[in-house]
């Protein structure tokens, strides 16, 4: 496995740091100040005042997958990486959720009437756009119970359903709302009863009504939104794919996009390590400062070793994606979409304990940005759902093998074994231990 960073990523990642010294940082608190001040309905303008800096500095939608000559899973990932160290980096290089993942979906499945209408505004920033899956009356860490409908009806379809956590609705630049609904529920196949359909958002019966916090946060780090479709009919073209094809479609959507979230989750933690480090340094409590205090010691080592072994086992997702596919690398995806936030989570919540009363308002960032772990702990699946998968595909490596080949098998002590066992000298039988 070669995890090294290609020559091509190197040199965007040395731009895209110049451009987060000259232009993010220096701004992230006039970004906070918009989005709490104009909300979650309003455009920012500083974002809108960046997007044109980017694109001239040739950091823009960098995103794009190798086939479309862009950057494959690795390469991107150490340029995730840096954009995730401030909630203000990702949109303002068009490479923010949920418009990264539906641009995606649109190139990948859609049609090129599709592509042209939806795509090239997307890829250009002029609009933005949603992903409507969750919804409020049914358990959605199982997709399949997914209830809104999208009914066939003539050259239409007509969708009803309430969704929430609808990221980017309320965004007045959104003009497109993927959407995921039943279009035969009866069918035997769970997984074949959804599909995908695209939904313009000024079309009549879509409304949003009101804006959802993030742990108190409104628009950062999630403009997450409540919307209601009502009788909401598209033309039939809308449909992606094909009917029955939505979870396909969430697979392929969802591999990338979760190495994406994963590796923000890697930089944002880089920086708050970085910040608590430099508290801890200058901060003294009982005579001498924190960084000589035993636990900040500890938790300092602990959260050096936490983000490496996570950037290494995201890289090694990223290479397994590019090399042998998302379903081969498809335990390791969940792997790291466990791993990352929970880590991410233990080093802010470490972090605000070296910063006391202080670390819980949003002077040093730390509050927002637990409110972004926590969020990646649910966002694209919740922890349970993948450690699920992750335990079957682990039991399922063993199914069919023989365990002669491997050395495994039952306890050597238990009594089909242990006279072997201990014959071959490999394990002392009970009575012969001291």
């Amino acid at each position: 496995m070669d995890i090294t960073q290609s020559e091509r990523s190197q040199q965007l990642a040395a731009r895209l740091q110049r451009f987060m010294m000259e232009h993010i940082y220096p701004n992230e608190r006039r970004y906070y100040q918009e989005a709490e001040r104009l909300g979650p309905w309003a455009v920012h303008p500083v974002v809108e005042e960046l997007k044109p800096l980017a694109q001239q500095a040739g950091l823009w939608n960098l995103f794009l997958p190798a086939h479309e000559d862009g950057l494959t899973n690795l390469e991107y990932a150490p340029l995730c990486e840096i954009m995730g160290r401030s909630h203000l980096a990702p949109e303002v290089f068009n490479c923010s959720a949920p418009d990264t993942g539906n641009m995606e979906t649109i190139l990948r499945y859609g049609t090129e009437a599709q592509k042209e209408r939806w795509l090239k505004p997307l890829l250009a920033g002029e609009i933005r756009s949603s992903f409507a899956m969750t919804e409020p009356d049914v358990a959605s860490s199982d997709a399949t119970n997914v209830a809104s409908s999208i009914v066939r009806d003539g050259d239409d379809y007509v969708i009803n359903g309430r969704k929430w956590y609808t990221t980017g609705a309320t965004d007045p630049r959104c003009k497109i709302i993927i959407f995921m609904g039943q279009t035969d529920p009866q069918n035997p196949d769970r997984h074949k009863r959804q599909s995908m359909i695209l939904v313009p958002k000024e079309t009549p019966g879509v409304h949003v009504v009101r804006s959802l916090p993030v742990l108190g946060f409104y628009g950062v780090p999630d403009r997450a939104s409540e919307v209601i479709f009502t009788n909401v009919r598209v033309p039939a073209a809308n449909m992606l794919l094909g009917e029955g094809r939505g979870f396909e479609i969430a697979q392929g959507r969802l591999g990338p996009g979760r190495i994406h979230h994963c590796m923000r989750l890697i930089g944002l933690s880089e920086r708050v390590l970085e910040r608590m480090c430099r508290r801890a340094l200058k901060r003294v409590a009982f005579g001498k400062p924190l960084a000589e205090q035993t636990v900040t010691l500890e938790r300092v080592a602990e959260a050096r070793m936490k983000i490496d072994q996570a950037r290494l086992l995201t890289l090694r997702a990223a290479y397994m994606m590019d090399t042998v596919g998302n379903k081969a690398a498809r335990q390791e995806i969940a792997m790291i979409k466990v791993v990352a936030p929970n880590m991410a989570q233990t080093i802010v919540d470490w972090a605000i304990q070296a910063f006391g009363g202080g670390g819980t308002n949003n002077d040093h960032f730390l509050s927002a940005a637990l409110a972004t772990t926590r969020l990646l702990r649910l966002a694209d699946g919740p922890d349970e759902v993948h450690r699920n998968q992750i335990g079957k595909l682990e039991l399922r490596r063993w199914l069919n093998v023989d365990p002669a080949r491997t050395g495994g098998g039952a306890d050597p002590l238990s009594p089909d074994e242990s006279e072997s066992w201990s014959e071959g000298g490999l394990w002392p039988r009970p009575k012969d231990l001291p």
